[in-house]
């Protein structure tokens, strides 16, 4: 099997991982650390989508002519950047939430904050 197979086969089953915790997990704690952990192997993915043509920098040497080799694509990396604040922001905000719903139930546990039917 090859090492990018092998990397593939691992990040897949982070994501799975993750989604898994997302849906099984009833902490509200725990369900956020699960979409951490999907997040990060997507952004792993990615990175290793934009290393297959090669691990290159994309930049002109300082004579201007190019050096014959593998590049990686400078597209994905910017996209990644993009998605790690998005992923930072999302979390640090359901942090906040969180922190703020604990003081309702301590324990998290997300069927104490479904509505109910009383009026």
């Amino acid at each position: 099997m090859a090492p990018i197979r092998l990397l593939e086969l691992l990040i897949l089953l982070a994501v799975l991982a993750g989604f898994a915790g997302l849906l099984l997990r009833r902490n509200l704690f725990l369900k956020v650390l699960s979409m951490d952990v999907m997040g990060s192997a997507v952004v792993a993915l990615f990175v290793l989508l934009a290393a297959r043509s090669g691990l290159r920098s994309p930049i002109l040497p300082r004579s201007g002519e190019l050096l014959a080799g593998d590049y990686a694509d400078p597209i994905p990396q910017a996209v990644i950047l993009t998605a790690i604040v998005i992923g930072l922001s999302i979390q640090a905000l359901l942090l906040v939430v969180i922190t703020q719903m604990a003081r309702i139930d301590p324990s998290l546990n997300a069927a104490s904050f479904e509505p109910t039917d009383q009026p």
